[in-house]
């Protein structure tokens, strides 16, 4: 049996040829619902949620990822976004720590600032070979093209921001 979907429901054929509009089930994905679970995908990296938003069962979103090529792409995307923004979120916290709430045995409260070592740590192991890398010297011919290609661009901002102040009278 052909199909093809559209926004009411898919375009079938049946047995004997015939073209027949069958109603969506609540079950059927549709790009709108898709683009929520992808969406949720990305902020949360969590497919049981993501397809909660979307109003499917996680198990519809592994069958269609096997199954769709171009959802399984968009999927690894949305995952790579997540993956993004949770390391950024940690490495925020690893550097700037947490507000916690302590309360003493005298019943006073504090508010103190909590540093992981264990997300600390990870991250050194995660980023340690390329911070050995940028530590190691750099060759003088390479350093000095560098620091003319930083002048240089210095240069630019320099004569933009100049143009930029020429322009509104010198006020900012």
């Amino acid at each position: 049996m052909a199909k093809r979907k559209s926004g009411l429901g898919e375009l079938v054929l049946d047995g004997k040829g015939r073209v027949r509009m069958r109603k969506c089930s609540p079950r059927t994905w549709t790009s709108d619902k898709e683009r929520q679970f992808l969406t949720a995908l990305a902020e949360t990296c969590n497919v049981s949620l993501a397809a909660q938003e979307a109003g499917v069962s996680p198990q519809h979103a592994y069958v269609r990822r096997k199954s769709h090529a171009a959802f399984r792409a968009a999927w690894v995307e949305a995952i790579a976004i997540a993956y993004s923004r949770l390391e950024l979120v940690l490495l925020d916290r690893a550097l700037n720590g947490t507000e916690k709430l302590v309360t003493h045995k005298d019943g006073r409260e504090e508010r103190m600032v909590h540093y992981s070592n264990q997300v600390a740590l990870t991250l050194f192991k995660m980023h340690r070979e390329t911070a050995i890398e940028a530590d190691s010297e750099m060759p003088l011919d390479e350093l000095a093209e560098l620091r003319e290609k930083i002048s240089n661009k210095l240069d630019r901002l320099k004569q933009q921001e100049d143009k930029r102040e020429a322009g509104t009278g010198g006020e900012t």
